[in-house]
């Protein structure tokens, strides 16, 4: 069976309130679900992508923007009563629905590491060793770059020396792409993941770029 390896922004894309949720993030999970691959993420994902969501997430800061203009336009001619009426009563419900996702968010993110066919891996020596050989050599410059891409990088080394084909990782974090924004390769990046015989997709869909014909 296939494998595709996640990090914090698939993460986020699932797990955040709704409107910041990216639907092909939760079709690759049903994907998963129906038995087309297993899906794997390193643990330290879950903080990472929790910290942001409960930072990034809050609905308080951009409700009371919008409630500061209608106390503005509302008197100055330029919404009317009802509008402005109408408009807090969405933000009220904007407020109370994001506020209850986020409430929800470690149950939303406990269950997600209990399905079967998801893997959630804590890093081990090896992957530690490899995270600060990759911070050396400059391959990634953020803590949690270095320490996804060395546990991605090690977990599919030894997947492929089990025997198992078809390793994939879908990276939306420009830094961690093998490819720059003009699409041109990466030369470190691209070794390191040829190395442990991984392709690495742009999306979440698993489309893009297309796997290279005769890459295993």
């Amino acid at each position: 069976m296939p494998h595709i390896f996640v990090e914090s922004n698939w993460l986020f894309a699932f797990a955040a309130p709704a409107h910041h949720q990216v639907p092909a993030a939760a079709e690759l999970l049903d994907r998963a679900r129906q038995g087309e691959f297993t899906v794997h993420m390193p643990n330290i994902c879950i903080g990472e992508a929790r910290q942001a969501i409960l930072t990034k997430c809050q609905p308080r800061k951009e409700a009371n923007a919008i409630r500061r203009f209608l106390s503005w336009s509302e008197p100055a001619g330029h919404v009317t009563l009802a509008d402005a009426a109408a408009a807090r009563g969405i933000l009220d419900k904007y407020e109370s629905s994001v506020k209850h996702a986020l409430d929800d968010l470690d149950t939303t993110l406990r269950r997600l590491t209990e399905l079967p066919y998801v893997k959630v891996f804590g890093l081990d020596d090896d992957m530690l060793d490899l995270a600060t050989k990759l911070a050396l050599d400059g391959i990634a410059y953020k803590p949690f770059d270095h320490a996804i891409l060395a546990s991605v990088l090690v977990r599919s080394s030894r997947l492929w020396d089990e025997g198992e084909r078809g390793i994939s990782f879908c990276e939306a974090d420009a830094d961690l792409q093998p490819w720059d924004k003009y699409g041109n390769v990466k030369p470190p990046l691209t070794a390191a993941y040829d190395q442990a015989h991984v392709w690495v997709y742009g999306d979440f869909t698993l489309a893009d770029p297309p796997r290279r014909r005769g890459f295993a």
